[in-house]
């Protein structure tokens, strides 16, 4: 999987290039991406700020069944209905006031500042 772009942005993805085989779904949002490989692992790439680096996050990603990308932020809902989130933590990227509300999540979507 090979993107061209502006760097900074997430179009070189050449530090994950290794580990993007297998990839089921991207999610991109604003200066960065996130792909779901086929065992359910997570590879992020582009700038940390928008979401880019989820090594914060990285041994809660397992078992990921869908990622959504917002402004400055991602998230995740794993198998069993839980989420994970990285990144901006005034964009979302901090979820953990009400982590334990997020349990048997199906579905998440994202949005922008109003």
């Amino acid at each position: 999987m090979a993107l061209l772009s502006n760097p900074a942005c997430g179009g070189d993805s050449s530090t994950v290039q290794d580990q993007l085989s297998n990839v089921q779904q991207v999610q991109a949002k604003k200066g960065a991406f996130a792909g779901i490989l086929k065992y359910g692992s997570i590879v992020t790439w582009g700038h940390p700020e928008f979401g880019g680096d989820s090594s914060a996050a990285q041994d809660q990603l397992r078992s990921v069944q869908q990622v959504q990308a917002a402004e400055r932020a991602f998230a995740a809902i794993l198998e069993g209905g839980s989420v994970v989130t990285w990144s901006s933590p005034p964009d979302g990227g901090d979820s953990s006031s009400v982590q334990d509300q997020l349990k048997g999540v199906k579905q998440i979507e994202a949005a922008s500042q109003f």
